[in-house]
């Protein structure tokens, strides 16, 4: 329990090799893996996990290699937040940036397919933001973290 089999400091380099790994993956496959989670994209997430998980450990199950390397995980996010945080350039690196979907009721198809969205995803998130028609969006974003908000244009109050 207590007893490594591998030296602490190859639980932090593995660690910060599969965080950075995942990273690079995740923010590859566009934002719609991390904002709207469909079932296989839960699936994906759930198997990635199980297949880092070696990669992680080399086969150490000790309770002291577990915390080294959640230790380590977590450690990467908060240095990652911090330098995220001060350094723009890194920010959009990381992160992305928004990028308008449907700009005054025409839907960008390019970045529809860039970002792996379809007709039913982009119909679904208007219906959320109260919009039943394309000519009703003044625009819809996709944000850095995969949601798409809604700006209806302005509607005429005499009626």
């Amino acid at each position: 329990m207590w007893e490594m089999s591998v030296p602490w400091w190859e639980f932090v380099l593995r660690g910060v090799v599969v965080y950075v790994f995942l990273l690079v993956f995740l923010r590859l496959t566009g934002k719609r893996q991390t904002g709207q989670y469909a079932p296989f994209d839960l699936i994906l997430l759930l198997i990635l996990s199980n297949a880092v998980q070696n990669s992680m450990n080399a086969g150490d199950n000790s309770l002291i290699g577990g915390l080294i390397s959640a230790t380590t995980l977590i450690a990467c996010h908060v240095v990652l937040a911090h330098l995220t945080y001060r350094t723009p350039w890194l920010e959009r690196l990381i992160d992305g940036t928004p990028r308008v979907l449907v700009e005054h009721g025409q839907v960008r198809a390019d970045l529809m397919r860039k970002e792996l969205l379809s007709t039913d995803d982009l119909e679904a998130a208007l219906r959320a933001g109260g919009c039943l028609h394309l000519h009703e969006v003044e625009r819809a974003t996709i944000e850095t973290n995969g949601q798409i908000t809604v700006v209806l244009r302005k509607r005429d109050s005499a009626g």
